[in-house]
């Protein structure tokens, strides 16, 4: 798992690198709140084009070249990102990411495969660490490499060093990781008739349980993906912030995320099981949400967003998991590529809802109206208790 975790935060501190400098980049060009929205989905709606792909892919040919491929993807489109000189190339750079992303659902297929049932939780934590650590590094680096000051950014750097890192992560991965999933079960894969990607999301989402794991799935990532590209606009305007201040408020967030997924994930999940710690991450994220248009000053700031990334840190491994414990060995790939699918969905429709809400009704409105659906997947993941099962097989209520 060590390897695994070392490439995945290595490549992860290269994308976190451009998360707090977006909305600013895509500013530059005289976009809207809702345009900035837009940029912020494109790379997640090329990674729904492609991430069933994928997955459909890592199962038949093994977790290994499907990482590198996505990694020497997000290389190329890093490199398109620092020579951007118009909006729509803007656009396009995201675009190329996403539809490379394949290595984001192959990182989760192979913690599965080298994880059990009783394991799954803590495995899948670690991957959240990645991120979480992914997010510390990478703002921060990113913000100070762009600057404080919004309108005299360097936007050019950061994604130049984002492309060094996924190059790095590219040659880990070539070098010292080794392929998780056996030869018979790629064989096996091979032999049999794939189902269309259709075939596959209505097989998987036709379970009743799995469907209301995604739909959870999405309904969190839909409500954190608005704050995320909404907020260096909203901090602009409130508090006169550029991409060094957001980059260091998101690092701060990272080191949060990465201590509950690294180190207390697996532990919360084994005395309280899973869908207990959904109805706690929900609960928190609906707070930390509804809190941030209250932030007058910093402390009140730094409290809402600590609240709030406590819980998107403990709802994403724990719905990663349980949908994971309702798959076959064999469907691994296949039913994480199509949670993957649900939660880069969300990707696209969270910052364009965001967005617009952001331009037509104020900058604090994303923030409630995250609220109000937090408030919905509160009730949905209460009554998900009593339809599925986690890792400590608790009794079906």
């Amino acid at each position: 798992m060590l390897p695994l975790f070392m490439i995945v935060l290595v490549d992860l501190i290269g994308f976190g690198l451009y998360i707090p400098l977006l909305p600013f980049y895509a500013e530059h060009y005289q976009a809207t709140p809702f345009i900035v929205g837009l940029v912020m989905a494109m790379f997640s709606f090329a990674q729904f084009i492609s991430a069933p792909f994928w997955g459909n892919l890592s199962d038949r040919f093994g977790r290994k070249p499907i990482l590198m491929i996505g990694m020497a993807g997000s290389m190329i489109s890093y490199i398109w990102l620092a020579y951007a000189d118009t909006l729509w190339m803007l656009f396009a750079a995201r675009a190329l990411s996403g539809l490379m992303a394949g290595n984001i659902a192959a990182a989760f297929a192979y913690m599965a495969d080298v994880t059990t049932r009783e394991t799954r939780a803590k495995g899948m934590g670690m991957i959240g660490a990645a991120f979480g650590l992914g997010f510390i590094a990478g703002p921060a680096i990113g913000g100070i490499l762009a600057g404080s000051d919004p309108a005299n950014a360097d936007f050019q750097t950061p994604a130049l060093v984002a492309a060094a890192l996924s190059a790095t992560a590219f040659i880990l991965t070539m070098l010292i990781l080794k392929e998780s999933l056996s030869p018979d079960v790629r064989k096996k894969m091979a032999g049999e008739k794939r189902p269309t990607r259709t075939e596959q999301f209505r097989a998987i989402l036709s379970q009743p349980s799995t469907l209301r794991i995604v739909g959870l799935i999405f309904l969190a990532t839909f409500v954190f993906a608005g704050l995320e590209s909404t907020f260096a606009m909203w901090s602009r305007r409130q508090f006169g912030w550029g991409p060094e201040q957001n980059g260091y408020l998101f690092a701060f967030i990272g080191i949060i995320s990465a201590i509950i997924q690294g180190g207390l994930i697996g532990r919360m999940a084994k005395s309280m099981g899973e869908k207990t710690l959904i109805i706690q991450g929900a609960a928190a994220l609906a707070l930390g949400v509804f809190l941030i248009p209250f932030a007058d000053n910093l402390i009140v700031l730094v409290i809402a967003m600590m609240i709030a990334g406590y819980g998107y840190s403990i709802i994403t491994p724990a719905l990663n998991s349980l949908i994971s414990l309702q798959a076959s060995d064999s469907e691994q790939g296949s039913t994480l590529g199509v949670a993957r699918s649900a939660s880069t969905l969300a990707r696209i429709a969270g910052p364009a809802w965001a967005g617009m809400l952001f331009s037509a009704l104020g900058m604090d409105w994303p923030y409630f109206g995250g609220a109000i659906v937090m408030l919905g997947v509160i009730a949905l993941a209460w009554n998900t208790r009593k339809h599925v099962q986690d890792s400590r097989n608790e009794t079906l209520e």
